[in-house]
């Protein structure tokens, strides 16, 4: 009997719930076909948190998320709260949950599925072959820097820092040099070392890294090109790593590649195998409890979290696999679905996806 895994799992706001209980019926056939055993403990985070407990990472969430070998996150925010103060908005607890748990890189992989080619809003000939992963830098940069306003020359002015160390970019490079060793062995750094200094800072950082992985072609490119060239030559790309903003932004235009962000599964890491895995997509209140939202970057999420947490390699196959036979079979919800009359609803994507798994 295989050693019993704790998995915190976090709703959240939106279409949350509906996307991860089909992550779980997930769960359950890997534990029915491969053995495994998993235990899973519910908590509350972002808008609901907010609602019923007064703040978006309640002490107990956390408490729940550090007992555990991995969290599942459904999505969370919504218009509810856009108006909150900063303490009592959703996206504080994302920054302070990934503060608490040492969550210092988020890895967003894009993989074209060619059955849905025609769904991207490119050419099929420029995606073909595109399989690349985002390592983005979650901790530090401009969104944690001192921010401040002030009374200036030209009227009232606001202020962002952005700081970023040595150590900060060394454990996310040598993470991304050692993800790109497994993979097809090709790095791009991305920066704009020709403006900023925290971008010099990390390039002198890279250059010197570098020659400790030399089986790995790295290739340094400026952030205005790197986003150019993912709508240009896709394929070209690996494994790319960069700072907090530029990752967030880059990682979303890599993810509309697909033609859905409702594809692409998230993973964010710290030191060790302890992860926190998430869809990409956020929590779309518009089409909330309608049963109309794509669970399959949430079911990806648990393959990946198999996969780096886990080491379930085989599990993670097969839900990959299942993942891409329904595809193949022409099943599609209806952020994908060519003709939306016949595009099936969350639940029952989640049915055909658990039945395939064997």
């Amino acid at each position: 009997m295989a050693e019993t895994k704790k998995i915190a799992v976090i709703a959240g706001d939106g279409i949350g719930p509906e996307v991860v209980a089909e992550a779980e019926k997930i769960i359950k056939r890997t534990e029915e076909v491969f053995g495994y055993s998993f235990t899973t403990e519910h908590a509350l985070f972002g808008g609901i948190a907010i609602d019923e407990k007064g703040t978006p990472l309640p002490e107990e969430t956390l408490s729940v998320c550090k007992s555990a070998d991995a969290v599942l996150l459904g999505a969370v925010g919504g218009p509810k709260w856009d108006n909150n103060s900063k303490e009592l908005r959703p996206e504080t607890g994302l920054l302070g949950i990934r503060k608490e748990l040492g969550l210092f890189s988020n890895l967003r992989p894009a993989v074209i599925f060619d059955c849905l080619k025609d769904a991207s809003t490119l050419k099929p000939e420029v995606l073909e072959g595109t399989d690349l992963m985002v390592v983005r830098e979650l901790t530090g940069g401009i969104y944690f820097g001192e921010k401040f306003r002030r009374e200036g020359a030209g009227g009232e002015e606001a202020v962002d820092t952005c700081v970023y160390n040595t150590a900060e970019i060394e454990r996310i490079v040598h993470q991304a040099f050692e993800i790109a060793q497994k993979r097809r062995k090709k790095l791009a750094s991305v920066d704009k070392a020709n403006v900023l200094e925290t971008s010099r800072l990390w390039r002198e950082t890279v250059n010197r890294i570098a020659p400790e992985y030399p089986d790995v072609e790295l290739e340094h490119v400026l952030v205005d090109n790197c986003a150019m060239q993912l709508l240009r030559r896709p394929s070209s790309f690996d494994v790319i790593v960069t700072e907090n903003m530029f990752g967030d932004i880059l990682s979303d235009e890599a993810a509309m590649l697909t033609g859905s962000i409702g594809m692409l599964a998230s993973a964010s890491m710290g030191e060790g195998a302890f992860g926190l895995y998430e869809p990409v997509h956020g929590s779309a209140p518009d089409i909330a409890g309608q049963g109309l939202a794509n669970p399959i970057a949430t079911i990806l999420s648990v393959a990946l979290m198999y996969r780096l947490t886990f080491g379930y390699e085989d599990a993670a196959d097969a839900i990959e696999r299942a993942v891409a036979e329904v595809l193949d079979a022409g099943h599609r919800t209806a952020d994908i679905a060519v003709d939306k009359s016949k595009a099936l609803s969350t639940t029952e994507m989640g049915d055909l996806i658990a039945a395939a798994i064997r």
